[in-house]
């Protein structure tokens, strides 16, 4: 039989099925993710806070909150093909990252 190129063709949910992983494990996955892209979300919009308050580097403040906000948007987009629960996860793993985040900031505060 010849190869063909219609058989090959695979659409996004084909690509990403996330079926297969135990849900203990896509949910751990999913909130360990969510960790991770928020104390990165919550550094990055630190900087660009001290950009605008000190550095007064408005281009580079712009570029930091277009970035971590579609690096946030693509998380929950990849965590919304994983179904409602992993959703739920990984936004909890982002506010338990806030969390951590002001619990710091505050023990740095004199």
């Amino acid at each position: 039989m010849p190869w063909r190129l219609d058989s090959m063709e695979l659409d996004e949910r084909e690509m990403m099925d996330f079926s297969a992983l135990p849900p203990a494990l896509l949910l751990a996955a999913c909130f360990v993710g969510g960790l991770v892209i928020g104390y990165g979300y919550f550094r990055a919009l630190r900087a660009t806070t001290d950009l605008i308050l000190h550095a007064g580097k408005p281009l580079m403040a712009l570029a930091l909150t277009l970035g971590r906000m579609s690096l946030l948007a693509t998380a929950l987009f990849i965590a919304v093909l994983a179904g409602g629960a992993a959703l739920l996860a990984a936004f909890a793993g982002v506010l338990c990252a806030k969390a951590l985040m002001f619990y710091r900031l505050r023990r740095e505060a004199p």
